[in-house]
């Protein structure tokens, strides 16, 4: 697949932890676009279990340097004002389910609105499962 020339696309995340499913997603883009910037999102109303600058290095850990058209980036605020920022056009989400798709309509409705499209990749079935929620409880549930 030939990237859309120029396109420069944001996948949008807490990634706490960065799951399996997450690298897939950036996997998947990086090929899409041009340049894929996986902007972790610094969210006051969630408690992540680390700080963004710590949950950053282990999102870039967790990217092979050959990806050489994917950065990583932390930001306080809209997805949307920071797409505007950067001059990104392109949200890159990913579904695990239909349940899914209801919440992310109205996200992608109100991103249009400023003139930024939202690409849908669904989540591959051997990884929908996984949420950054379970993937966390489990972590805390290992014995140490």
């Amino acid at each position: 697949m030939a990237p859309v020339r120029g396109a420069l696309a944001v996948y949008p995340g807490t990634f706490d932890p960065f799951t399996p499913g997450h690298r897939d997603m950036v996997a998947r883009a990086r090929v899409m676009f041009d340049k894929v910037i996986v902007l972790l999102a610094v969210n006051a109303d969630k408690r992540p279990t680390a700080e963004a600058t710590t949950r950053a290095a282990r999102v870039r850990d967790a990217i092979p340097a050959a990806w050489g058209n994917v950065e990583v980036d932390t930001w306080t605020g809209l997805t949307a004002a920071y797409c505007l920022r950067r001059g990104a056009t392109v949200i890159v989400r990913g579904l695990r389910s239909a349940a899914d798709l209801g919440h992310e309509q109205q996200l992608a409705a109100m991103n249009e609105h400023l003139g930024i499209q939202t690409v849908w990749l669904p989540a591959r079935p051997e990884l929908a499962a996984t949420s950054s929620t379970v993937a966390r409880a489990y972590q805390s549930a290992r014995p140490s």
